[in-house]
């Protein structure tokens, strides 16, 4: 039987958690024309729900369905080569027709697009070759304009275009967009004070530009059922205190709930009983194997650095710490140093800010500094 906790991508509905208001408030607003603002913590299930919405009625088979994750590009040229290969591989499936139709518009791109041996286009760029990228985008968004299917468009990690090189990508976009009457887009973003000075601020050209959504932990009982059902059908258990356990352990966060119980459904065989012990022992597990990973992220930080990441590991999430009974109780050089060590690992994305507050968002990573 395949394991029913899915880490990534998305395998239908029987295998997705709740998320019912939010499915059915994203697809009401997309198919009513409506540019949608996704706005949650990371490994929330923000592309999850995105792609169950995707796979709705009256969504899956009306339109052309694009998700492009921006979240490894740095400039105009990387974000048009991700948008443009995403394009590309979801007309492949859509028929010679759908994908001819992009190659015609999309006439920069088309010495880099061969047919491999059974007809197909093949995507042979590299990101350098994308000489010209706002002619580029000006193609592709002539295409979504004249696409024969209204088109839906979600860019995950959306806030990324605020860092790249280029000052103008935001009103370059947001100008592109506006006057694209066929495309409807979700932009998706992790790091909510960036996406909300993107969103709210009058001086930011997307602002008002889109219906804002906020993702929020599925309630705890909720995915409790959820689980439950799933080691049942399979002729196992967990037991409830193991259910709460986990959801607490992680703040309802859906991706860590998922790998644990990924992990200890293989590892449970039919018959047995999964207990908050077994718990404990598939999280060390998961941190342990990420051992390699954390050491070599630890060993590109400066000493300074260091020191405050394993702070906060230990302070938690109620902490500021510029103040000076943080940086004393930690023992940390200076208020002075502590805000440019901030800054440091805000940019090497170890850190998250939100309401306020600094904090590691990898659960797996905090666990792993509190037990050196």
């Amino acid at each position: 039987m395949t394991n029913p906790f899915l880490t990534y991508g998305y395998n239908g509905p029987e295998f997705f958690c709740d998320r019912t208001e939010e499915t059915k408030r994203l697809t009401s607003l997309l198919v009513n024309g409506n540019h949608v603002a996704l706005i949650s913590p990371r490994r929330m299930g923000k592309t999850g729900l995105i792609k169950h919405c995707f796979a709705q009625e009256g969504i899956r088979n009306d339109y052309y369905l694009f998700i492009v994750d921006i979240y490894a590009t740095k400039s105009l040229s990387e974000f048009t080569y991700a948008l443009g290969r995403s394009i590309l591989s979801v007309l492949k499936s859509q028929g010679r027709k759908a994908w001819e139709r992009f190659l015609q518009i999309v006439g920069s791109l088309r010495t880099g697009i061969t047919l491999d041996a059974l007809g197909q286009p093949s995507w042979n760029l590299q990101t350098g070759d994308i000489k010209m990228p706002q002619i580029t985008l000006d193609e592709i968004f002539s295409y979504l304009s004249s696409a024969n299917k209204p088109c839906l468009v979600a860019i995950d990690e959306f806030q990324s275009i605020a860092d790249y090189k280029e000052t103008n990508v935001e009103a370059l976009l947001r100008t592109h967009i506006q006057d694209c009457n066929n495309a409807w887009f979700v932009f998706s973003g992790s790091k909510r004070h960036m996406m909300g000075e993107m969103f709210f601020s009058p001086a930011r050209p997307f602002y008002q530009s889109s219906t804002t959504l906020s993702l929020k932990p599925i309630p705890e009982e909720v995915y409790a059922s959820f689980i439950i059902k799933h080691f049942q059908d399979s002729g196992r258990t967990i037991k409830h205190e193991a259910i709460a356990y986990l959801y607490q352990r992680f703040e309802g966060t859906t991706w860590y709930i998922q790998k644990i119980c990924n992990e200890v459904y293989a590892s449970t065989d039919q018959g047995a009983t999964v207990t908050v012990a077994d718990i404990d022992i598939a999280i060390k597990q998961a941190i342990d194997e990420k051992d390699d990973v954390y050491q070599d992220t630890m060993n590109r930080l400066t000493a300074k650095q260091k020191a405050l990441l394993t702070a906060l590991a230990h302070e938690g999430k109620d902490v500021q710490p510029t103040s000076g009974h943080f940086v004393r109780k930690y023992n940390l050089p200076s208020v002075s140093a502590v805000q440019r060590s901030l800054s440091s690992l805000l940019g090497k994305d170890l850190i998250t800010y939100e309401n306020g507050k600094y904090f590691i968002y990898d659960y797996f990573l905090n666990e792993w500094l509190l037990s050196r």
